[in-house]
């Protein structure tokens, strides 16, 4: 077996960003032949990848990017298990990279990023994915990406810390009023643009539900059916962007804004890094238990 040098698991080392006595042992593995130890490190980085697969990662990052032109943007969550590892340099190095080949690509679809070669580098998505869990030790997913259409008359976006964002799409050449709709929308969260676009069975179930509430008051049918639309008319003003009072002065609705500025809402995306994931919850007690045991 050819004597491994301190040099050679330096150069490894920096080429895979794995640990000194993995590359070392990899080395030892591969007769000092760098490729090889590269390639059996790939290996296993993707089987310590495989056994984490399964685990929730609820935690993470959301990341907006714009194109040189201002065209385009980029919106993207990227999970891991912990907020720790959302804040180290690896991952947020990793997710920088995902966007900018999203981006570059203009694509949304996941399982076909992943087969893009990672801005940066001559591996693949999927390979610096699985290269990124074997050494941080966490899963790490790429829930979501969203382009907006390059037809758009200006884009705004808005990122709230690093858990939430926005980009907002206008038919009409106003940046400033598109960033502030952004900033509008990641506050109220709404759901749909138009209360015309709420879906048919939601308006129904709502409208079932506030009948029933409304009958059980005693009153004349002609005043129901009145108490049911008011509540039903409330509902879809809340639920979407139009009907909704602008955050940034409450006495006037987005709908009124960008009447005066003779605007309209062509798409909206909001991704909040986390929702709808549920978590894992962990038995503390039982955790250090099963670790003394093991132990």
């Amino acid at each position: 077996m050819a004597a491994i040098t301190a040099a050679q698991v330096k150069e490894l080392r920096e080429r895979t960003s794995v640990g000194m006595m993995e590359c070392k042992k990899a080395l030892e593995l591969a007769n000092g032949d760098m490729e090889l130890a590269i390639e059996e490190l790939r290996k296993s980085g993707r089987a310590k990848a495989d056994k984490k697969a399964d685990r929730v990662a609820a935690e993470g990052i959301v990341i907006i990017r714009t194109s040189a032109d201002g065209k385009r943007a980029i919106l993207a969550e990227i999970n891991c298990e912990t907020d720790f590892v959302a804040r180290d340099e690896n991952f947020l190095g990793f997710a920088e990279a995902v966007v900018n080949t999203a981006l570059e690509a203009n694509v949304t679809d996941i399982a076909t990023l992943s087969t893009l070669k990672l801005a940066g580098s001559d591996v693949t998505v999927e390979e610096a994915r699985q290269t990124l869990v074997a050494k941080i030790g966490e899963n790490v997913n790429i829930r979501r990406i969203a382009i907006t259409d390059e037809s758009a008359g200006s884009v705004g976006t808005y990122l709230h810390g690093n858990r939430i964002g926005v980009y907002v799409e206008l038919d009409t050449n106003n940046v400033d009023l598109a960033k502030d709709i952004a900033m509008h929308v990641a506050a109220s969260k709404p759901l749909v643009v138009s209360p015309n676009d709420v879906p048919a069975d939601v308006v129904a179930k709502e409208k079932e539900i506030y009948t029933a509430q409304a009958a059980s008051s005693g009153k004349p049918n002609d005043i129901i059916e009145k108490m049911v639309v008011g509540r039903l008319k409330k509902f879809l003003d809340e639920v979407s962007l139009m009907g909704q009072p602008f955050v940034k002065d409450p006495d006037v609705t987005v709908s009124s804004l960008l009447g005066k500025h003779r605007a309209k809402v062509i798409s909206f995306v909001r991704f909040e890094a986390g929702e709808g994931i549920e978590k894992e919850k962990e038995d503390f007690v039982e955790a250090v238990m099963s670790q003394v045991k093991n132990g």
